[in-house]
């Protein structure tokens, strides 16, 4: 048809009187106008066509795949193909008379071709990724590094190719060529493939997920992973700045993943008192009575009093001094005391382990320790949870008649 064109407009063009050469580019001028009008119209319609398509079946399917095809622009990006081609059929006859100018013009053509498939692999690529994440059993996987890694093999078949049109090397020569030259290209892209043998040795270990909690003190990451890609893995801290760790450090590097403890039910509390050694004593018949009214440990006093007083007397044990026999402690009685509040306390797993525990003598004194899991996970409220657990026991140590150590800290005048 153009060519048929072209012959017109040429005739009419040497019947107006212009010379062969005038005419020669004027008509290839106005062939090449033609050509892009028609191309750009046919773009234009087959855009229009290809939404719509999508859209119908957008509306009519259940999945969001077909949505997140026309988000990620794939109906777009397809219908400049129809443009393409005709643009690269038609350009030949264009350029007739130029052969030179007709040779760079289809090389740049067969390029744009290469790009334009490359946009369409990542357009659905993309689509794929987007898509996948919504689904529950992918949703924490590192799907960007897979997909970034299709995408890095897409980019050097289509840099390759590209080289092979602009040098006129043939694709498998130019190929081999590469090939002898591996020990570079290895070494560009040592990060790269680096990245690569972590993301998978990441997933199929299940070592992080994205939404994971983790701490990698050499990086100073602490907070949930956002994203993983083929380089690096991206960490939103409590503090709500981003630290950026290479993928290959999750392999190579030791870092703490709290997802354990998220997936358990439980946040442990392990938190201790340090109580004054100088105020712990054997108590009297009257501090046993006088700490009854405490209704935590009321029973457990009856209960232990009335053993031991039978124990003292079978062995027909001096009691003028307190130390003979057995005898309870005010520091024994308020570790069974706290041992009983966390027992009772609503917000402790009591399926997770859970205790009050004496700890080695520090100079300071002795720490009493508790160590417990909190059913609730979120910081804030664990936070909450370990603060009010602690605060009772500050206030409760001197009903027993014991002190918690303070570091007595000297002034001058």
């Amino acid at each position: 048809m153009l060519n048929n064109l072209g012959h017109f407009i040429y005739d009419l063009l040497i019947d107006k009187g212009f010379s062969e050469k005038t005419a020669t580019y004027l008509n290839m001028f106005l062939l090449l106008f033609a050509l892009l009008v028609i191309a750009f119209i046919v773009d234009f319609i087959t855009k229009r066509v290809l939404w719509r398509f999508f859209s119908g079946i957008a509306k009519r399917t259940k999945t969001n795949f077909d949505d997140i095809l026309i988000n990620n622009k794939l109906p777009r990006n397809i219908a400049h193909i129809i443009p393409l081609l005709i643009l690269i059929e038609f350009i030949p006859q264009v350029f007739s008379d130029f052969e030179y100018t007709e040779d760079i013009i289809e090389k740049i053509l067969k390029v744009v071709a290469i790009l334009l498939t490359l946009r369409i692999i990542k357009s659905l690529l993309n689509s794929i990724k987007d898509y996948l994440k919504t689904l529950p059993r992918y949703k924490d996987k590192p799907i960007d590094s897979y997909i970034q890694v299709f995408m890095i093999f897409a980019w050097l078949l289509g840099i390759f190719s590209i080289f092979a049109i602009v040098t006129g090397v043939s694709f498998l020569k130019f190929a081999a060529t590469l090939g002898a030259a591996s020990a570079v290209i290895l070494l560009i892209f040592k990060d790269t493939i680096l990245g690569f043998v972590a993301s998978i040795q990441v997933s199929i270990n299940d070592m992080v997920r994205i939404g994971d909690w983790i701490t990698f003190e050499k990086y100073g990451a602490d907070g949930d992973v956002t994203e993983i890609n083929l380089a690096t893995v991206k960490v939103q801290n409590w503090d709500k700045t981003i630290t950026t760790i290479p993928t290959y450090a999750l392999i190579s590097d030791s870092f703490k993943n709290w997802r354990g403890m998220t997936e358990s039910g439980g946040r442990r509390i392990k938190r201790s008192v340090i109580i004054k050694t100088s105020t712990i004593k054997f108590l009297t018949g009257d501090d046993v009575e006088r700490l009854k009214s405490i209704q935590l440990v009321s029973q457990y006093l009856t209960n232990a009093s009335s053993i031991i007083s039978k124990h003292n007397l079978e062995n027909s044990v001096d009691k003028s001094v307190l130390i003979n026999g057995r005898n309870l402690t005010n520091f024994g009685v308020f570790r069974k005391y706290l041992q009983t509040y966390i027992d009772n306390h609503s917000a402790i797993n009591k399926e997770m382990t859970l205790m009050v525990r004496q700890l080695e003598p520090t100079p300071q004194g002795i720490p009493m320790e508790i160590y417990a899991f909190s059913k609730d996970q979120r910081w804030q409220n664990y936070e909450y949870i370990m603060g009010d657990i602690f605060d009772h026991v500050l206030a409760s140590v001197k009903y027993f008649d014991l002190e918690i150590y303070e570091l007595a800290v000297a002034t001058t005048d």
